[in-house]
């Protein structure tokens, strides 16, 4: 029986995607990386940002990305890795922003589903962390799954983030979502908007303006629909782009064009200047 074949959505020529959350230091792409990437570029995922969840990853992101000219990393201890975060491991962690191609810190944040570590520990980590960012002046990538409420309040306590954030693969409510859009954080989506079932991500997508918007894959987890339960990397953005565009009425360029403004300017990626406000 032959294969089915799903052709990607098309960009137009002048447009691009930013892939703004992937793992491209996991094991899933050790042996095709340099094509993964290249085949993103072919098709319009120009830029993609390589997420660290410890120390180890993390220096793995900056060392791909210090390899390749469009991809940038960000630095930080995921909840799942609290544990590992010593004072110790934070100052290793913070002398990585010597290279230029970190521009964020994160992924940092709280998870009370897995709790792989003890919650007092994921709260004293995430506050640490948000401190940190802000001494580094660099925007938070925050993970928060099941635990809406401590990560707003710890948000909050933290004080005025100069850089803002990105609430990454969101799974919050409509009062999440604005929330944290007036505490100057973006909203980012991931392959999930394609899955039918995820009405309250729609819902979410359509009251949100764009200009809050970031795209994920969040690679090499949640693949979107027609790929669901395969790997995932960038050039799949494509989908998560083409929902979000049918969702909003509007063309996949429009998507593009607005959410890649967000990311440059969130990350002050190449491109972004002190007057590119939102």
């Amino acid at each position: 029986m032959k294969k089915k074949t799903y052709p990607l959505p098309q960009l137009s020529h002048q447009s691009e995607l930013i892939d703004t959350h992937c793992h491209l230091d996991m094991d899933a792409y050790r042996s095709d990386l340099d094509t993964v990437i290249q085949s993103a570029a072919q098709f319009g995922i120009k830029r993609i940002i390589s997420i660290g969840i410890d120390y180890a990853s993390s220096l793995q992101a900056v060392t791909i990305a210090e390899q390749h000219p469009n991809i940038f990393a960000t630095i930080g201890f995921h909840p799942h890795d609290a544990l590992k975060a010593t004072a110790g491991a934070l100052k290793n962690l913070t002398e990585l922003t010597r290279y230029k191609s970190v521009v964020g810190y994160g992924e940092i944040g709280l998870d009370y589903v897995k709790k792989y570590a003890p919650r007092d520990v994921q709260i004293k980590t995430f506050s640490e962390q948000l401190h940190l960012a802000k001494e580094l002046d660099l925007p938070v990538v925050i993970h928060d799954r099941e635990a809406h409420e401590d990560t707003l309040n710890l948000i909050r306590s933290a004080g005025q983030l100069p850089r803002g954030g990105v609430l990454h693969c969101f799974s919050g409510d409509s009062r999440l979502a604005h929330e944290m859009t007036a505490l100057g954080f973006y909203i980012s989506i991931p392959g999930v908007v394609t899955f039918a079932n995820a009405h309250l991500l729609h819902e979410i997508i359509r009251a949100v303006d764009l200009r809050y918007l970031l795209l994920e894959t969040d690679g090499p987890f949640l693949a979107p629909t027609p790929f669901r339960g395969k790997r995932n990397e960038p050039k799949l953005l494509l989908y998560t782009a083409q929902k979000v565009a049918e969702l909003k009425q509007i063309t996949i360029d429009e998507v593009a064009r607005v959410t890649t403004a967000n990311a440059v300017r969130l990350f002050r990626l190449p491109g972004y200047t002190n007057h590119d406000q939102r």
